[in-house]
């Protein structure tokens, strides 16, 4: 029969459901709260009671869909965190519930780390390409920018990370000066396709070693829009295809030129990227180019699998069920790990 895992997502403003066996995704379920967009950005409070209203459907749609029942489960894997503390709470209730009725194993997981072990979701009747060990990833999103070398689907080494803000968060506050929506980041990419990246220049803050900095290019991009704005109260809708391709350059051009130097110092060419701003076209347009002038075995995730989902807390779920790595009903969600 094999091993069935129930996985469980709920750190920020996603529920998300998956079945998985023997690392085969058979469903994956998420449902969205749009409450948020008329707020700028994701209010906890709001998100943890619409997540207490869709965990049971989404739960309920994904064994559905997977065709399994509740006795077929061998283990629940759920996000501990990082995320939103009300937003985990919910999952995690959910998840030691679920077990405890069914007398099986919980399972905890690092949100970021399933990000990453998106690479190794495998789907039915697909050619599975994953990567060899050891694996360099560039893990970034609206909370996170981290350089990451597993070497296995259990071990892996921070070797770099950002001082300040994130890429995602770089994107979603820039968006915000320019009046867009939350979430601004798939909005800046939209309009980046028709605009010149090399219309304007923003300040690149110089750090050493592998680690990232945005605070100077958010800073640096207010300055620039407050002048500008003085000069033309008009300039950001005249300019905003070239103002958002040259922001998304900017940040691409940082991500990437970091990732390069990884790849040098650790002498890896298994190289991916994972998290949300992984869907980001310039910048996986960006890896393409970069990936075959230097012999990299790129990586890119599949896109449904590039946002919070269950489905990657149910492969690395799979891969703690393998070593015996169980939670006990005392685990407690954590909102920064």
């Amino acid at each position: 029969m094999g091993v069935t895992i129930l996985a469980i997502e709920s750190s920020c403003d996603d529920t998300s459901a998956a079945v998985v066996r023997d690392g085969y995704i058979l469903s994956n379920l998420i449902a969205g709260q749009d409450i948020h967009k008329s707020y700028g950005g994701v209010v906890p409070e709001l998100a943890s009671r619409a997540h207490q209203a869709n965990i049971v459907p989404v739960v309920d749609q994904a064994l559905k869909k997977a065709g399994v029942g509740v006795d077929d489960i061998d283990a629940v894997a759920f996000t501990q965190g990082p995320g939103l503390l009300g937003s985990l709470l919910v999952g995690i209730s959910f998840a030691k519930g679920f077990a405890l009725t069914r007398n099986i194993p919980l399972i905890e997981v690092n949100h970021l780390h399933a990000h990453i072990m998106a690479h190794f979701i495998l789907e039915k009747d697909k050619e599975s390409r994953v990567p060899a060990f050891p694996f360099l990833c560039l893990l970034v999103s609206g909370g996170h920018t981290q350089l990451i070398v597993m070497q296995s689907h259990l071990e892996m080494e921070l070797i770099g990370n950002t001082i300040d803000d994130a890429a995602g968060e770089a994107f979603d506050k820039c968006g915000k000066l320019m009046d867009f929506p939350y979430p601004a980041g798939p909005l800046i990419d939209n309009f980046a396709s028709e605009g010149n990246k090399k219309a304007f220049t923003f300040s690149i803050p110089k750090v050493k070693g592998l680690d990232f900095s945005f605070s100077g290019l958010k800073t640096s991009f207010l300055y620039f829009l407050r002048d500008r704005l003085k000069e033309d109260p008009e300039f950001i809708t005249k300019n905003k295809a070239d103002l958002c391709a040259s922001l998304q350059g900017t940040i691409v051009s940082i991500l990437i030129s970091k990732l390069v130097k990884a790849s040098q110092q650790t002498g890896i060419m298994e190289v991916g990227v994972a998290g949300g701003v992984s869907a980001n076209s310039g910048l996986r347009n960006g890896l393409a180019r970069e990936g075959a002038r230097r012999g990299w075995n790129l990586f890119l995730p599949s896109l449904e699998y590039t946002t919070d989902n269950a489905a990657m807390i149910g492969i690395t779920g799979y891969y703690k069920y393998l070593r015996g790595e169980f939670s006990s009903q005392k685990v407690t969600p954590r909102a920064r790990v």
